[in-house]
């Protein structure tokens, strides 16, 4: 600090001691100096304990060894908090971040309840984490990340194993993501390896940790992880393996699935069972570890064998399930949410359905050259019970039932016959089985024999083409369309005569269901799978409207029909259909060259419809509707009634079944016949005439060439007439027909 001498000039400081000459000389520099040789004097250490030149020996290295680790550390901190930064600004606010919906599922039911299937992107429905079995949780943890509970998104301790043995390896055999960053980048981001993706997983985990709960983290993960073969979440991925719900799989199939995170579709039980078990095994092994299980759990564990998964979504229920989603949008729209679908179906008619179809086709399908079979179930409403589209879903989605579109052949007749019924024709009237030349179109019986005169009841039993194509050109081709279409059959047919033979395609499902009117009384049958559709909270979206179905037939031309289809199984070319104990009716039907063969028949309970043939339209070696079709009919239909109370069909008394059943004497049943005839006609034994049925001139006992004219004058003033002409009883090149039955009687002893 400056002051003032004794006379009182100012004294400026000085950093320096000693007088003015002092200061002078130090400024001159010392001649060793300027020589640039200065002697380097040998510095020693006056700090006791500070002597040694080693720098501070182990002690030193430690300390050294630590400062450094902390300004690593402190660094490191400054650059990680410098990407978290830069990679969290690219992102959107968190304030927007929402988890995803998931994607809904459509959980399809039988009409008991039973699951069907689960249809939508995921495979199968969420449930809840109390619901599963504990073994699932626990193996997952075990395995993918035993510090779950403890960490707050992110566990440096796993990712710094993880990484020391990746470097110990070589190459990846870790990983270092928790259960909540493996949810974060399933649900948020691409799967690129990257250090933006990896930054922006750590946080998306740190923002799930801070929004939702562990358990509800872990329920969230368990239900959307991907399991492969399209199986997302434990309850698609159990029923896909397993065919269990994840509710209840044991310990192995709970450390198969906790396996199957490492490489879902390397270790699928489907394709790899040995790698899902060696794998299963670590987890087993890890759960043991962290006190999961006991020692001896894990052994019991590991020397169980799982069943073995099919390698692709099998079984006939399938078919009905690919029914529901083709029909669920015009129903209800785009599917927002869960659903749950409650269908007509029987699954344990399903099975023995689908048992049916494919026993006969192992069994004969080689032998006969047939590679494909359809089957459907319907009841008197209309509703699907059953339906087998193929041979096997697995190899093949295609719906036969309910897609394919083939010729009925005979099986078309019932409508012809019933066609000409409501034109005044009864199932006792005669025709002449004989050759016939409709235009250019010259019909031929499957035998190609000719029977003479017989009655619309015999025509049917046997399917005579002969008598078909006059009754078509009786009844006129168009009405006889206009009834097809009433009864329930919705594909384009050709009005023409060739017609009577089946010659127009058809599904197999319109054509069972268009069969049920005869067997409910005459009320229209309109087949449909789904019964009801309701969130999972239980409100009803859907609901059927077939209640009240429309009258399209009269009881009492549905009577006569039964009577006449029940002569086929009876007596006729479906023999091998018949059902024991069971007032049985049906229809056979074999379309040119064999390519196809169906039988379609009733009880009061259920009718099906059975075809067998080849998708490319081969021909099958001499398979008719009466041989492989009418037997599948008759194992499946015995199954279905197993339990049930006998009912005789709608106009078939009870005292009536001994005709029915072909059970008795032949008086018995010429009696039986004759009675029914009688009633028919409006005779002595019934109880009221018949409307629309001729009173005088009916065909019985009429020569051959004038049973046209009756039939012809018994049609309406309005009918059209026969376009093109028939000609009946003319010796075209086939057989000549036999003698002409000249009464009732003839006609009778004839059966």
């Amino acid at each position: 600090m400056a002051g003032k001498s004794r006379n009182g000039t100012r004294i400026e400081p000085s950093f320096e001691g000693g007088s003015r000459a002092r200061r002078d000389d130090d400024l001159r520099a010392d001649p060793r100096e300027r020589s640039g040789r200065a002697p380097i004097k040998k510095r020693t250490k006056t700090v006791r304990g500070r002597s040694r030149s080693s720098g501070g020996g182990f002690f030193g290295l430690i300390r050294r060894a630590i400062y450094w680790s902390l300004v690593l550390c402190l660094w490191g901190g400054i650059a990680a908090g410098g990407v978290l930064m830069y990679y969290g600004s690219r992102m959107p606010s968190a304030e927007s971040w929402a988890m995803p919906d998931r994607p809904p599922n459509i959980k399809i039911v039988d009409v008991n309840g039973e699951l069907l299937a689960n249809r939508g992107s995921t495979g199968g429905e969420a449930i809840p984490l109390e619901a599963m079995s504990p073994y699932i949780p626990e193996a997952v943890i075990a395995i993918e990340d035993r510090r779950f509970y403890s960490h707050l998104g992110f566990d440096p301790i796993g990712f710094a194993r993880a990484m020391a043995r990746n470097v110990m390896a070589g190459r990846m055999v870790q990983g270092g993501s928790t259960i909540t960053q493996q949810l974060a980048k399933n649900m948020f981001l691409t799967p690129d390896r990257t250090l933006e993706r990896k930054v922006q997983e750590v946080l998306l985990a740190f923002w799930l940790e801070s929004k939702y709960s562990k358990d509800q983290i872990l329920a969230m993960y368990l239900n959307r992880v991907f399991f492969g073969s399209n199986s997302y979440g434990v309850e698609a991925a159990s029923r896909r393996y397993f065919n269990k719900s994840a509710r209840d799989v044991n310990l192995t199939e709970a450390a198969i699935l906790a396996a199957l995170l490492k490489a879902p579709s390397a270790l699928s039980p489907a394709k790899n069972p040995k790698g899902a078990m060696d794998r299963a095994k670590l987890v087993l092994a890890a759960m043991e570890e962290q006190g999961y299980i006991s020692a001896e759990d894990m052994k019991m564990a590991t020397s169980q064998q799982p069943p073995k998964a099919k390698s692709y979504w099998s079984g006939a229920e399938h078919y009905a399930a690919d029914m529901v989603m083709d029909e669920l949008p015009g129903l209800i729209g785009e599917v927002k949410e869960d659903v749950i679908v409650d269908t007509t179906l029987d699954r344990t008619l399903e099975r023995a359905a689908e048992k049916a179809v494919q026993a006969a086709l192992n069994k004969d399908g080689k032998r006969l050259g047939v590679s494909q079979g359809a089957l459907v179930s319907i009841d008197g409403a209309g509703a699907i019970r059953a339906v087998v589209g193929g041979r096997d879903y697995a190899r093949s989605q295609f719906n036969r039932a309910f897609k394919a579109k083939r010729q009925p052949g005979s099986a078309f007749k019932p409508f012809v016959y019933a066609a000409a019924l409501e034109k005044g024709l009864t199932p006792a009237s005669v025709l002449n089985d004989a050759p016939v030349r409709i235009g250019k179109w010259t019909p031929e019986n499957y035998d190609n024999k000719y029977r003479g005169p017989v009655t619309l009841s015999t025509a049917l039993a046997n399917s005579l083409n002969t008598i078909a194509a006059q009754l078509v050109m009786m009844a006129g081709p168009n009405n006889v369309v206009k009834f097809a279409h009433r009864m329930g059959i919705e594909s384009d047919i050709q009005d023409n005569a060739s017609i009577a033979l089946g010659t127009s395609e058809v599904s197999l499902v319109e054509l069972t269901a268009s069969y049920a009117p005869f067997m409910n009384g005459g009320y229209k049958a309109t087949p449909h799978l789904i019964r009801r559709i309701t969130t999972a909270s239980g409100k009803v979206l859907y609901e059927n409207k077939y209640e009240t179905p429309p009258k399209v037939l009269s009881p009492q031309i549905a009577a006569e029909m039964n009577m006449m289809m029940a002569g086929v199984i009876t007596k006729g070319t479906g023999k091998k259909a018949k059902l024991a104990g069971w007032q049985a009716a049906g229809k056979t039907g074999t379309t040119q060259s064999f390519r196809d063969a169906l039988f379609v028949g009733y009880t009061t309970n259920l009718a099906t419809g059975v075809w067998f043939g080849n998708d490319d339209g081969a021909s099958m070696k001499k398979v008719t509707g009466g041989g492989l079709p009418a037997e599948v009919w008759s194992q499946f239909m015995t199954a279905a009634h197993q339990g049930l109370k006998p009912e005789p069909l709608p106009g078939i008394g009870a005292g009536q079944s001994d005709l029915i059943a072909s059970t008795g004497s032949d008086e018995q049943r010429r009696d039986s016949l004759f009675d029914m005839i009688s009633h028919a006609l409006g005779g002595a034994d019934s109880e009221q005439e018949q409307p629309n049925r001729p009173q005088q001139g009916d065909p019985q006992g009429l020569p051959t060439q004038d049973i046209e004219q009756v039939i012809r004058q018994d049609r309406p003033s309005n009918d059209p007439g026969l376009t093109p002409p028939m000609d009946v009883g003319e010796n075209s090149g086939g057989q000549p027909p036999r003698r002409a039955n000249s009464t009732l009687l003839d006609v009778i002893m004839q059966q």
